[in-house]
């Protein structure tokens, strides 16, 4: 049994901790976590593969993309084998127009062998009523072309040229 821990990426607390079998696949973790969040799961969703620092990885899709069907997809990993240790992470992109976002953390895996699973043990805060924009902010790169005289060669400024002469 794994005890999962899912935490929506916005500025009030809002989380939920899940207890499901270890040998589900993550399309039944998608349903779990949306259902218990209030979606129906109608939406596309993807998973990342992440390290312990939350950077983005590999994506594990809903469904397979791939021409030839060789592709990983939700249907086709199995949570024991996606997550096989207790701090393992994944980020849950549920609604690609929307871009809810989640963490996925395993905080517990243990041999009980349970009837009434999944089910939902913890839940903190409520979803919003929009989903929190997503803001991607680059580092600010200098700019090389401020100085005049950078523009400046040879030939001297290129403000004193003038184009109808050719």
């Amino acid at each position: 049994m794994y005890k999962i821990r899912i935490i929506l990426d916005t500025k009030e607390d809002v989380l939920r901790t899940i207890l499901v079998k270890n040998s589900i696949n993550l399309e039944h973790l998608h349903f779990i976590i949306a259902k218990s969040f209030g979606f129906e799961g109608q939406e596309m969703a993807s998973f990342y593969r992440t390290d312990y620092e939350w950077n983005q990885g590999e994506e594990i899709p809903l469904f397979n993309m791939a021409e030839a069907g060789e592709s990983i997809s939700m249907q086709t990993c199995i949570l024991n084998e996606t997550l096989p240790n207790e701090n393992n992470k994944l980020i849950y992109v549920y609604d690609f127009l929307k871009m809810w976002t989640f963490y996925v953390d395993v905080v517990e895996i243990s041999e009980d062998k349970r009837t009434d699973l999944p089910q939902t043990i913890l839940e903190v805060g409520s979803i919003p009523s929009k989903a929190p924009e997503k803001e991607f902010i680059a580092d600010k790169l200098g700019n090389d072309f401020d100085d005049q005289d950078d523009l400046d060669d040879e030939f001297g400024d290129y403000d004193d040229f003038d184009y109808n002469d050719f």
